[in-house]
């Protein structure tokens, strides 16, 4: 209450203050009858008896006729509740004040929705009236801890371990592979500025430039569509080192998060487990795993190689062939034959991969197209490789390695979602599982062209120790110095070892990436004046908040945030200019003809 006329807030008033003459301010939750009103506030909500008798009838017409969301000014006296109507839901139950005197400060129009959270409203009206939907006790409640682990964070890094915070530029140039940046333009004719996916070039300058320990709250941009965990414009805890290796930056992070871990959400252990990246695949199918629940992926190949299935052969004689599966508990249970089928469906068209499903019955028989080809050797053997149960499902895949387990781990994940939607609990959505993944490959074949390579995550991860000779002979078999770090099957954030040697680092830009490397000139000439060995990491910090708070989208932890197609829809942005104002930049709009005719009407 420092710095302002109010002598309390709504949410504080206890017993302890009964008797004592308080002044609050604060917008009207509701009213009854003309004899309470419930008077909220940032921190909590206050009852506030509506005087009855005629010395104060001018506060009772105020006070009854106040809209709800008006702002008002209280004075009374806090009084404590009559026995048998306190409120033990309310932190301030056992209290009232007694109102005598009163002034509506700002009222209130009709709402386009009621702030409620209980209350269910479309997103695009709550981010039309993102300053209404603020008033939310939920979204006031994630702004704030946000704000709380921020603070954290900053002492643990500056107070307890010398970190210096640098803020690096918002305007720069085109980065190289990545993401696809927003243009700025320049009043140099055809000259035009990047808004940066991530400060990385600067914080690997910075270590050049002798700071040692560097870390920012970095605003990021990147122009492409929003989805629940990803916003065109968002914030990362962005994080350099001198002289550091994986495992210093991991314990760096760790002791982070810890430090500023919420008490209220339990205490997380550290370290946290670490897995490679072929690990993740193969047991999860994916290098992002929800380790919170078991279904991990079994290789079954042994099992089932000497059988005389057509489609396993097959499957086998592939280079990197393998049969896999993957067993769910009770599926028999709580799927129906439409669950598998959709399960099936997906995994075809996502994965153009085909699922075989083998159901355990009662008596502990197999039912499956495939029993009449194996015998009751192979089918015991199945039966305890995969740990089956009675009323167990097994979805089965044959086929490329990577393909079979990337199609599996998706399996894995729907199907967890639909016995959760049919009451088996499987995930504690108390729980926090962080993991590490290690040893990414370095490069991986671009989509478009398999016959060229792209950084697998930027152009300047250092490859993995082991590897080095690899990257002038097979680059495809380098593994990287690259980390992630995943929470409950959310990649949470993601740093390497930077390639500190100006001759590898232009010889994976020019020779392997097939780059032109004088975009990145300044960065490869600042590697020749004496680079100290760096690394870093980044980590999201709309997404890790999100996660802490069980937000179903980053959305809901921003305060502005852009709707799903990259909109502002409260200030209309991105909005027209007109000519006149993109004369300076030497930019005229080439309009598509539907959009001329749309102006003209």
């Amino acid at each position: 209450n420092s710095f302002v006329t109010r002598t309390n807030t709504c949410g504080e008033l206890r017993s302890a203050h009964v008797g004592q003459k308080v002044t609050l301010y604060g917008w009207v939750q509701y009213q009854r009858q003309g004899l309470f009103l419930i008077l909220r506030d940032f921190q909590g909500l206050t009852q506030i008896v509506i005087p009855q008798d005629e010395a104060h009838s001018h506060v009772k017409e105020l006070l009854s006729n106040a809209p709800v969301e008006s702002v008002v000014r209280v004075t009374g006296t806090v009084s404590p509740r009559p026995l048998g109507q306190e409120n033990p839901k309310m932190p301030t139950g056992d209290i009232e004040v007694k109102a005598e005197t009163a002034e509506i400060l700002n009222s209130c129009k009709k709402l386009p929705f009621e702030i409620k959270d209980f209350i269910k409203k479309s997103e695009a009206l709550r981010m039309q009236y993102r300053y209404l939907d603020l008033r939310s006790f939920r979204l006031q409640s994630n702004l704030r801890l946000r704000s709380h682990m921020v603070m954290r964070m900053r002492e643990y890094l500056c107070n307890l371990h010398g970190f210096v915070d640098v803020e690096t530029p918002t305007l720069f140039k085109r980065t190289p592979g990545g993401a696809k940046e927003f243009l700025v333009p320049s009043r140099e004719a055809g000259k035009f500025y990047s808004l940066p996916q991530s400060p990385q070039q600067f914080k690997q300058l910075l270590m050049i430039g002798g700071l040692d320990r560097y870390f920012q709250v970095a605003r990021c941009y990147r122009d492409e569509g929003s989805r629940p965990d990803r916003q065109p414009e968002f914030t990362q805890i962005d994080i350099e080192m001198s002289f550091v290796d994986q495992a210093g930056i991991q314990g760096l992070v760790e002791g982070l998060l810890q430090h500023s871990w919420p008490e209220e959400r339990g205490s997380i252990v550290t370290p946290f487990p670490s897995m490679t990246y072929e690990e993740a695949l193969a047991e999860y199918g994916t290098d992002k795993p929800d380790t919170r629940f078991g279904m991990k992926i079994v290789d079954i190949s042994d099992v089932l190689r000497g059988s005389d299935i057509h489609f396993v052969q097959k499957a086998l004689s592939y280079p990197r062939g393998s049969i896999r599966a993957i067993c769910i508990p009770q599926g028999v249970r709580y799927l129906t034959n439409k669950d598998l089928e959709s399960l099936k469906e997906s995994a075809k068209s996502q994965f153009n991969q085909e699922i075989m499903e083998i159901i355990r019955r009662p008596d502990g028989s197999l039912k499956s197209l495939l029993t009449k080809f194996l015998g009751e050797k192979q089918q015991s053997e199945l039966i305890q490789a995969l740990n089956m149960q009675e009323d167990d499902v097994v979805l089965l895949a044959a086929g490329e390695h990577k393909q079979v387990c990337s199609a599996l781990g998706a399996v894995r994940l729907l199907s967890a979602n639909l016995l959760e939607a049919a009451g088996l609990a499987l995930r504690d959505p108390t729980a926090f599982h962080f993991l590490w993944v290690v040893d990414f490959p370095l490069f991986l074949p671009k989509a478009e062209n398999p016959t060229e390579l792209e950084s697998a995550h930027h152009p300047f991860t250092a490859p993995h120790a082991a590897d080095a000779s690899l990257l002038y002979s097979d680059p495809t078999k380098v593994r990287s110095q690259h980390y992630d770090l995943v929470l409950n099957g959310n990649e949470v954030g993601g740093g390497s070892i930077r390639i500190h040697s100006a001759e590898q680092q232009r010889f994976v830009l020019e020779k392997v990436l097939k780059e032109d490397s004088k975009v990145l000139s300044h960065l490869i000439e600042a590697l020749e004046f004496g680079a100290p060995p760096h690394g870093g990491i980044a980590l999201g910090l709309d997404r890790l908040i999100s996660l802490i708070v069980d937000a179903p989208s980053i959305r809901d932890v921003i305060a502005f945030p852009k709707s799903f197609r990259g909109r502002d829809l409260m200030g209309n942005a991105p909005d027209y200019v007109t000519p006149e104002e993109l004369e300076p930049y030497h930019i005229q709009v080439s309009w598509p003809l539907e959009e001329k005719e749309a102006k003209k009407n």
